[in-house]
C-alpha cells in the first residue's frame, strides 16, 4: 500500500496490491503499477518507510529524484530490542532527544553522544541505530512545519489496523475482487478523515509520538 500526499498536503491512498511485501520484485511491480496509472515518478520528493528488505533500494531506482525517510519508531523499537530492560526507558530517552532536536546540526550532535555513551555497554544498538541514523533525520530537508508528519509511517500503520479491524470479523471474503472492493471503501473513508488533517497543517498540541520500553 501506499498513500500519496499532494502538493497541497492532503492525503490519499494512491494504491493497494496483494504481494510479498519482503520481495524486492513486488514492490518494483507496485511502483511501476502506480506510474502506469498517471504518477509522475519525476515528481516525488520523498518516501517514508520502515526498511523493509528491498524496498528502500526499489523505491530509489523508481524514484531517482526522491529523498528516503526511514520511520523513527520502526528504528527506535528495533534499538530497544537489542537493549536490556534495565536500560530501556534512558535508552529511549536519548533516542528522542535525538529525533526530536530543533535542528539536524543538534541532532547529530545527540546522535554523537548516544553512539559514545552506549557503545561499549550495548553495541548491538548502537549498531543498529548507527546503520539507519542518515535516512531516519531526511525530514530535516523539508520545512518545520511538516517534520511531525515525516518522521513515522504511523498514517499506513493507522490504515493497517483499520484494515485488520473490519477484516478479521470477517470468516469468508468472497474472492479477491471482493477485498479489494471493501479495503478500497475503507480507504475511501480515511481519506475524508484525512481532509481536515493536511500535511504542514497540524494542530501545535499534538503529542508526540511514545516509544514503547515494555
Amino acid at each position: 500500500m501506499a498513500i500519496g500526499v499532494t502538493t497541497e498536503g492532503t492525503k490519499l491512498v494512491a494504491g493497494l496490491q496483494s504481494g510479498d511485501k519482503e520481495s524486492a520484485t513486488s514492490w518494483r511491480e507496485f511502483f511501476r503499477d502506480l506510474k502506469s496509472r498517471g504518477l509522475n515518478g519525476s515528481q516525488i520528493r520523498l518516501g517514508i518507510m520502515d526498511g523493509l528488505s528491498g524496498l528502500e533500494i526499489v523505491f530509489r531506482e523508481e524514484f531517482p529524484n526522491a529523498k528516503v525517510q526511514r520511520c523513527q519508531v520502526h528504528v527506535s523499537r528495533n534499538v530497544l530490542a537489542k537493549v536490556p530492560q534495565k536500560l530501556k526507558a534512558e535508552v529511549a530517552d536519548d533516542l528522542r532527544s535525538i529525533f526530536y532536536a530543533s535542528s539536524k546540526e543538534k541532532a547529530e550532535d545527540f546522535y554523537k553522544e548516544f553512539h559514545d555513551k552506549w557503545e561499549k555497554e550495548i553495541p548491538s544498538a548502537v549498531k543498529s541505530l548507527r546503520q539507519a541514523i542518515d535516512a531516519c533525520l531526511t525530514f530535516f530537508s523539508f520545512p518545520q512545519e511538516q517534520w511531525i508528519s515525516l518522521r513515522t509511517t504511523n498514517v499506513i500503520e493507522r490504515l493497517n489496523k483499520e484494515f485488520k479491524r473490519r477484516t478479521k470479523s470477517m470468516e469468508i471474503v468472497a474472492g479477491e475482487d471482493a477485498c479489494y472492493r471493501l479495503l478500497a471503501f475503507i480507504s475511501l473513508k480515511m481519506e475524508l478523515s484525512w481532509r481536515t488533517t493536511r500535511v504542514g497543517k497540524e494542530r501545535p498540541n499534538l503529542p508526540l509520538y511514545q516509544i514503547y520500553t515494555k
